[in-house]
């Protein structure tokens, strides 16, 4: 094992830098889509979770919010702003939101008592 470090240890440095920028592409766009995400707070709630009026986004399943896009998207569902706002989002952008919403708990975790 250890002449494999001596011989080649251009091979590791090259190979930790490869997982190191795949770390880094994950994070980058994990941090995208949250920003995509923070968009519907003003409506939608904090992470998805409607405060009243509004449905709630969190919970619901990636293809449920994926139709619904969609169908605002193409005028099939009529909303006063969903409409529109879903047009500025690609097909890989909606999906990637609505995964996001998918993964969250349907109902929000209720805060921790400090003491």
């Amino acid at each position: 094992m250890s002449q494999l470090f001596n011989r080649r240890p251009w091979a590791i440095i090259v190979g930790i830098f490869i997982a190191l920028l795949c770390v880094a592409n994950v994070n980058a766009q994990s941090l995208q889509v949250k920003q995509w995400a923070a968009s519907c707070s003003a409506c939608h709630g904090t992470d998805g979770y409607s405060e009243g009026g509004m449905a709630s986004l969190a919970g619901q399943t990636k293809a449920e919010l994926i139709q619904k896009m969609n169908e605002y998207k193409t005028g099939k569902r009529v909303a006063s702003i969903m409409h529109q706002l879903s047009k500025g989002y690609t097909d890989e952008q909606i999906e990637q939101i609505s995964a996001y919403f998918a993964s969250l708990p349907a109902e929000k975790a209720a805060p921790k008592k400090t003491k």
